[in-house]
C-alpha cells in the first residue's frame, strides 16, 4: 500500500498551471525566461519511452537513473535506470531503449515479486575475474542488493546479473518479513579512497534505518555483501514550542529515508527524509547527522484518514523550510572542479528542484542553498518532470549531444497518456543548462 500523504490540492493546481503555460514552448529554448523571483524553467533534450504500471505493461514503475560513462567512446554512454517491478531498464544517450532486464520472482507462489527500486554504480569493483564497472540496484521485494555488470559491447545488451547466489537479505529475517516490504529501498553506493573498498548504503522501507553494506568479491565474478552497521534517524522532533512532532502517516509507519547520494571527495553522505528534509552525515555512519534543511511541511500536524488513505493537515506552526516540499526525493551530486559543484534534491510536492552548495566550511557548516529550477514541457509531445522520484547527474563530456554532461530525471506523471493509463518516465536534460541557472 503506498504511503499516506498529505494533501496538497493548491501546490498541485499551482503546478498544472505552470505546465500548461509551458506546453506550447519551443524545443530549442532549453532555458526559458522567467520573471524576477521565479525559478528558472529548463526544458529536456529527449525522454524514454513510457513506462506503465498495470499488467499489459509489465507493472512497470520509473523510479531512479544512473548514468553510466563509456571512457572510450563517451557518446556511447548508457542511462541505467529501475522500472520496480519492471526491473532494470538500459538507454543510450537518445532515450532509446537497448536491453530490459526483469525483477527476479519472488521465491514461491504468493511471496512478495522483485522490485527494483533505486540504482546506483561502482567503477573498477574489484572482483575475482578483474576489475568491473558495476550497475547495484536495491531489490525491494527480495529484501536484497543485485549487481550487474557493465560491457557496453557485449552481445546480447550491455548489462549481466552477477549477483552471488547466497547473498542475505539487508533487513529481514525470514520469507515473511520480506513479504511485510519493510525492506531495501533507497541506495547510495561509495568507494573509500583511503582503503579502495566500496560500500553500498541501503535505506528500509517504512522505517528510518539506514545500513551500510561492504560489497564483497564472490565465486566466478560474483559480488556480495555483508552488513558494517545501521544507523536511525530521529523519527520524531523537538519542536520550538516544546512539543513533539512525528510526520502523518499511515499506522506503524515510520518516516523514511530514500534519496541518497554520497560526496566521494569526503565520503559525506546525503539523505533524504521525504517528510522531514535532508540530513548531511558520514558515510560510514559514525558521527552525528546534521539536518541542512528541512521540508516545508516540517511540524505539521497531520490525522491520517482511513477513508481517503491521506493524511489531512492541522495548522502550520511556521517551522518548516522554504524550498523543499515533501516528499523530498532524488539527491545527486554535479561536481565541479576544486570541490565546487551542488547537491541537487527534487522537491517532489511543488515540481522542482533544489541546489545546495557542495562544499563546506572549517567550521563544518555549510552546504547554503543556491537555487533551483524547474523542469517543464518543451513541447505538446515532450513534457517536463512532475513528482520526480530520482535524479543523476553527471558532468563529464558524453559526446556531442551532451558536450558538458548530462541530468537525468525520472517523471512521475508522463504525458501525453495513451488510454488513460498513468505512465512515467525519465527526461534527459543538458547539464550546462542546469549550471547556467543555478548560476544566472
Amino acid at each position: 500500500m503506498p504511503k499516506a500523504r498529505i494533501r496538497r490540492p493548491s501546490v498541485l493546481a499551482v503546478a498544472t498551471a505552470l505546465a500548461a503555460l509551458v506546453a506550447a514552448a519551443p524545443a530549442q529554448a532549453h532555458v526559458q525566461a522567467h520573471a524576477p523571483g521565479a525559478l528558472p524553467a529548463l526544458t529536456p533534450r529527449a525522454e524514454t519511452a513510457p513506462l506503465y504500471d498495470d499488467e499489459a505493461g509489465g507493472n512497470s514503475d520509473a523510479d531512479d537513473p544512473a548514468i553510466w560513462r563509456n571512457a572510450a567512446d563517451p557518446g556511447r554512454s548508457l542511462v541505467v535506470a529501475t522500472a520496480k517491478e519492471g526491473g532494470l531498464r538500459v538507454y543510450d544517450l537518445d532515450a532509446r531503449q537497448v536491453q530490459h532486464l526483469p525483477a527476479p520472482a519472488g521465491p514461491a507462489p504468493g511471496d512478495a515479486p522483485g522490485r527494483f527500486n533505486n540504482v546506483d554504480l561502482v567503477h573498477g569493483l574489484k572482483l575475482s575475474t578483474g576489475r568491473a564497472d558495476i550497475a547495484v540496484t536495491s531489490d525491494r521485494g527480495n529484501d536484497r542488493l543485485r549487481f550487474y555488470r557493465i560491457d557496453r559491447d557485449r552481445p546480447g545488451g550491455p548489462l549481466t546479473d552477477v549477483t552471488d547466489p547466497a547473498a542475505a537479505p539487508v533487513f529481514s529475517a525470514g520469507q515473511g518479513e520480506i513479504n511485510e516490504q519493510r525492506t531495501a529501498y533507497g541506495l547510495a553506493t561509495w568507494t573509500d579512497r583511503a582503503t579502495g573498498r566500496s560500500y553500498a548504503v541501503v535505506s528500509r522501507r517504512e522505517r528510518t534505518r539506514v545500513a551500510l553494506l561492504e560489497l564483497l568479491p564472490g565465486r566466478s565474478g560474483t559480488v556480495g555483501y555483508r552488513t558494517i552497521r545501521t544507523l536511525d534517524l530521529p523519527s520524531a522532533f523537538r519542536l520550538p514550542n516544546g512539543t513533539s512532532w512525528t510526520p502523518c502517516g499511515e499506522p506503524g509507519q515510520l518516516p523514511q529515508v530514500e534519496g541518497m547520494v554520497v560526496d566521494p571527495a569526503d565520503g559525506t553522505l546525503y539523505a533524504g527524509q521525504e517528510d522531514v528534509g535532508v540530513w548531511r552525515l558520514r558515510a560510514d555512519l559514525t558521527g552525528t547527522p546534521t539536518l541542512v534543511d528541512k521540508v516545508r511541511e516540517y511540524g505539521v500536524p497531520g490525522t491520517y484518514d482511513e477513508d481517503i488513505d491521506e493524511c489531512v493537515p492541522g495548522a502550520d506552526p511556521g517551522y518548516g523550510g522554504k524550498r523543499l516540499a515533501a516528499d523530498v526525493e532524488g539527491l545527486t551530486l554535479l561536481t565541479e572542479r576544486g570541490g565546487d559543484g551542488y547537491v541537487l534534491a527534487s522537491s517532489q510536492g511543488d515540481n522542482t528542484f533544489a541546489a545546495y552548495d557542495r562544499e563546506r566550511g572549517e567550521d563544518g557548516e555549510g552546504n547554503e542553498y543556491e537555487g533551483g529550477f524547474r523542469v517543464t514541457a518543451a513541447s505538446t509531445a515532450l513534457d517536463g518532470s512532475e513528482e520526480c522520484d530520482g535524479a543523476a547527474a553527471l558532468n563529464a563530456p558524453l559526446g556531442a549531444k551532451y558536450p558538458h554532461g548530462l541530468l537525468v530525471v525520472q517523471d512521475g506523471d508522463e504525458t501525453p497518456q495513451a488510454s488513460g493509463r498513468e505512465a512515467t518516465g525519465f527526461k534527459f536534460v543538458r547539464l550546462d543548462d542546469v549550471v547556467d541557472a543555478l548560476e544566472d
